[in-house]
């Protein structure tokens, strides 16, 4: 395996369309679009922008690395499908990786030594998809799905700093106030965070079943009714 590996990363696990492009793990260029759900209308075009910008085509990518959740499950289901789609296309390996640990990457650095990161992936009303990591990215807590409530994650409080951020973390605040439980604003799942572990995984052949890969809801899906009009 070449070391300068070229790769596209799709992250689609929440409300951010966010599409990468590294070499050897390095940011080449990237694009993305929060706010609102874009994935559909968005995804392809974002591509080919950052493949112009950059002067590489589709055939020169040589793995695309995908977030495959836990998220949104409308938004997994375009980001698989459309990096599926490009492997089978372009006889390409496709590479997946957690969006919480890529979450994690993304704070890693900003906070204190002996401190836990806590990132949250919002799964509607008090519930997240949360797991929680060291300062060298150790699992202290496996990935769930957790409803929020006072005593949330109280063992660890007791010892550790934790800091929450992501998509999940906002509505916790009002919720999770404890003198060790701290959050950081404005932050989300983005494709750059990808890169660095999509490159070890290519150098190691890392790759995904195409036939059978499947994003990680780690819910199953649930249709809301519309309420009731008077």
């Amino acid at each position: 395996m070449s070391d300068d590996s070229l790769i596209l990363a799709i992250e689609t696990s929440t409300k951010n369309c966010s599409v990468a492009l590294g070499k050897s793990g390095k940011l080449i260029a990237e694009k993305e679009q929060g706010g609102e759900y874009s994935h559909a209308e968005n995804l392809a075009i974002f591509v080919n922008e950052i493949l112009a910008e950059s002067g590489y085509s589709l055939q020169a990518i040589d793995a695309i690395a995908v977030g495959k959740g836990p998220g949104s499950y409308t938004g997994l289901r375009i980001g698989v499908s459309y990096a599926k789609g490009l492997c089978l296309a372009l006889n390409k390996p496709l590479i997946s990786i957690d969006s919480l640990t890529t979450l994690a990457i993304s704070v890693i650095d900003e906070i204190p030594v002996n401190a836990l990161a806590a990132p949250m992936i919002d799964a509607r009303r008090m519930e997240v998809y949360c797991a929680i990591y060291d300062k060298k990215l150790n699992q202290v807590k496996e990935i769930s799905a957790d409803i929020i409530d006072k005593d949330s994650y109280g063992k660890l409080l007791q010892e550790h700093e934790i800091y929450f951020f992501g998509d999940g973390a906002e509505k916790c605040k009002a919720t999770l106030i404890h003198p060790k439980a701290f959050f950081l604003d404005k932050k989300d799942t983005s494709a750059k965070f990808l890169l660095s572990m999509g490159h070890s995984k290519y150098q190691n052949k890392d790759f995904e079943n195409l036939a059978y890969f499947e994003p990680f809801y780690l819910k199953e899906f649930v249709a809301l009714k519309p309420s009731s009009r008077l």
